[in-house]
């Protein structure tokens, strides 16, 4: 295992260089992980719901049980059935408890939901800063691209029909000398 430690450590450190000295790319790898966050939050919020609108019908379903189940305790003392009343009563108590923890979890649930709507929004400003910085950064690599093109001479816009660059003063200089030679050899011609 040692060496597959050894290697693991050493790509570590060669991403975190490259990475280091490619700043947009790690800034890139942030957006990426952000976004995916982001969707996870989203996915998650919808998991809640559903399962707030779960809690919600269950917790109505079981109200509905319970009045019943107490109309039920009411027809059997009604009818002197003291066996049915005590039997009744337990199913409504058990119910009633049914019933609270449903209302507990929907209670979590809700809390839940707040808690990850606030969690994705910052998550989606944080992704909204990052952009913005991405976007300063690809500006200012671009500018200092362009600068360092044009302080090279080597400025990359337009070429002519033989992939050369008109603009380029390397280019000009041997044009321009490879003319006087072209004149100088005329000249030796025509003074023989």
């Amino acid at each position: 295992m040692g060496l597959f430690e050894d290697l693991s450590r050493f790509l570590e450190t060669r991403l975190d260089e490259f990475l280091k000295a490619n700043p947009h790319l790690e800034l890139w790898g942030l957006e990426d992980q952000l976004r995916g966050q982001e969707q996870d939050a989203i996915r998650l919020l919808g998991d809640l719901k559903r399962r707030e609108k779960q809690l919600e019908d269950s917790i109505l379903a079981t109200a509905q049980d319970i009045q019943r189940w107490h109309s039920r305790i009411q027809q059997a003392q009604a009818a002197n059935r003291i066996d049915l009343v005590k039997a009744a009563q337990e199913r409504e108590a058990t119910l009633l408890r049914q019933g609270n923890q449903y209302w507990g979890q929907l209670k979590g649930v809700k809390d839940q939901i707040m808690q990850t709507r606030t969690l994705q929004k910052d998550i989606h400003d944080r992704r909204r800063e990052l952009k913005a910085k991405i976007a300063e950064t690809q500006a200012q690599r671009t500018a200092q691209r362009t600068t360092t093109s044009w302080d090279t001479g080597w400025a990359k816009t337009s070429f002519d029909g033989f992939g050369r660059d008109p603009m380029d003063p390397l280019e000009e200089s041997f044009q321009r000398w490879e003319t006087e030679q072209e004149l100088e050899e005329l000249k030796r011609t025509m003074g023989k």
